[in-house]
Formats: C-alpha cells, structure tokens, sequence
C-alpha cells in the first residue's frame, strides 16, 4: 500500500472512501491538477486502477512539484538527507525547525526562483531541498504550505511530541510510483487540462477551498493565493470538461460561492454536476472552536456508486 508522504492542509486522505464512489469503473487518462499529497493518486496507484494509464500530475506550486520530481529520481539520496534532518530534530525540535526554514530552505529556494523566470525547471529542485521541504511539511503547523508577500515560507513549527519525519519504505514506494512511465508530474495550471483530456477521461480538481469564515481564510498556497475568480475560472473549466464527455470530480467547501457556481447554476446543472455533502474533520481555522467535522462538496458528472 503507497501512502500519501505529505501532511498536507485539506488532504484527501480521510475522505478517500467517498471520492472512489464517484470514480467510474471504466476510465481513460487520470489528471490530478491540485497535486497536495495525492491521496486519491496513491490510492488508485495502489490498487492498480490507473494501472498503464497516463497519469498527469500537475500544480503550480514549485516547491510540491520539485519534491515530487526528486523523490521520483534520486529518492536514495533525499531519504538520506530526510533522516539527518530527523536525527538533528529529536535533539532539538524547534531550533532545528527554525534554523532549516529562515538559514537553509528559504534562501536556497530563494536563489532558485530568482534565476529563472517565470518558472524554474524543476529538474533544477535537489535531493537536498527536497528533503527540507518534506521535513518542514512533517513537522510544520498542521502540513501547510504558506508563503509571505515576499514569497518566502513562513509556517511556524508544529507542536508535536513525536513526528513521523521519515519512513524510508514508503518514500520508496512512491518514488516507484512516481517514476512509472505512465507518470508525468509537471508544472502547469488548472486550466493546462484542457489541451489533454478527451471523452472517457477521469479528472479530480482539489483546489485550495473557498473559506466557509474569515477565519478559515487559508488560501496563500502560492504568494497570489487563490481567490473568488479563480473558483469561478475552475467551474467554466469543469463545465466545459463535463459537456467535453469527461469524468470530472471536485472536492471544496460550503461556502456560499461554492453553491452559488455549482448547486444553483443553469450552465452547471446542464453539465450534469451535481453537489453531494459529506462530512469531514477539518483543523485549519484560527478560532479552535470552529475546526472539527465539517460539511464538505464532493461536485461531480458521476453517480455515485452505493
């Protein structure tokens, strides 16, 4: 079983079993544009559902998608990195956090991006950085990825007692997973779906979530973060999928923009998606008092299975 590595924010993972009610039993290419941790890919890896079929892992995030790239390449040599950075952590938690966030990560990322603009290879994304990152997501407030205006990271350090950093086999497993030849993990927006996807194809979207409060407003996955508009951009793309023959699959909130683009909409509804709430624990709000079970949009042109 290929597990998921990263803690991310909003992760799929425990909502796995309702998102495979809405996978069809028969489907062509799989694309996963809001890549995170992946728990539906892996998932689906590990029961050889997309077995052969290609798979096109895609997000715009370039820090994800380096980590993805080198574990996939050279996961011997960040498992080795990943497990120094776990041995100099038991030792001392937070000043190893800090100083690998603020003296290491951010200003050799920072090199990184500024010598390539707009976007870097992401060949160019070391064993090294790739360790950091994972390292930063395992022992970081909740698995967020955050970044300043500046564009620097700037999560704070979790408060764990005993953090799972590495576990070597499954790093293995994925990087097995990852460097299938069937498997294409690229750089490429929500919208870059369109030049691939044919009739028959499967699509799920896991866009950072429209915030249900002002204080569940955690959307700064990139430094332009991810706004009303660009909800309304995903549905014309979902719509345009769905009416193209695709099997499309979005998970977000409740917020009243959701339903307003997906619940009520004539040009939605033509498509033949259709809203289904499931229940959820979510962590990522500043008022304690709201986190816990949630009710959640899995939005799709797919019946469910029972």
């Amino acid at each position: 079983m290929t597990r998921p590595f990263l803690k991310w924010a909003g992760g799929k993972r425990q909502v796995v079993p309702e998102l495979r009610r809405f996978v069809p039993s028969h489907f062509g290419q799989y694309f996963e544009p809001f890549l995170g941790s992946g728990a539906l890919f892996f998932d689906l890896a590990s029961t050889g559902d997309i077995s052969g079929q290609h798979v096109w892992l895609t997000d715009v995030n370039q820090d994800l998608l380096g980590t993805y790239h080198a574990l996939a390449k050279d996961a011997e040599p960040v498992i080795a990195e990943l497990q120094q950075h776990e041995r100099l952590h038991r030792a001392a938690p937070r000043e190893h956090y800090y100083r690998v966030r603020d003296e290491l990560f951010n200003p050799r990322r920072r090199r990184l991006f500024d010598a390539a603009v707009p976007v870097f290879p992401i060949e160019d994304y070391s064993p090294a950085l790739a360790a950091m990152f994972i390292y930063l997501n395992r022992t970081g407030f909740n698995g967020l990825f955050r970044l300043n205006s500046h564009g620097s990271f700037n999560v704070p350090a979790g408060r764990y007692t005993n953090p799972r950093i590495c576990h070597s086999d499954n790093l293995r497993a994925v990087a097995g997973v990852l460097g299938a030849p069937a498997v294409t993990v690229a750089y490429g927006s929500f919208e870059s779906v369109l030049a691939q996807a044919r009739r028959g194809d499967l699509l799920y979207f896991d866009p950072p979530y429209a915030p249900v409060s002002t204080t569940a407003n955690f959307t700064a996955y990139t430094a332009s973060g991810f706004g009303d508009d660009d909800q309304r951009r995903l549905q014309e793309v979902t719509i345009e999928l769905a009416e193209r023959g695709c099997h499309v699959v979005v998970s977000n909130s409740t917020a009243p923009i959701i339903a307003e683009l997906y619940t009520t909409n004539r040009g939605a509804r033509r498509a033949g998606l259709r809203a289904h709430t499931v229940s959820a624990r979510r962590a990522i709000n500043s008022k304690a008092s709201m986190r816990g079970d949630v009710g959640e949009y899995i939005i799709s042109n797919v019946t469910p299975a029972e």
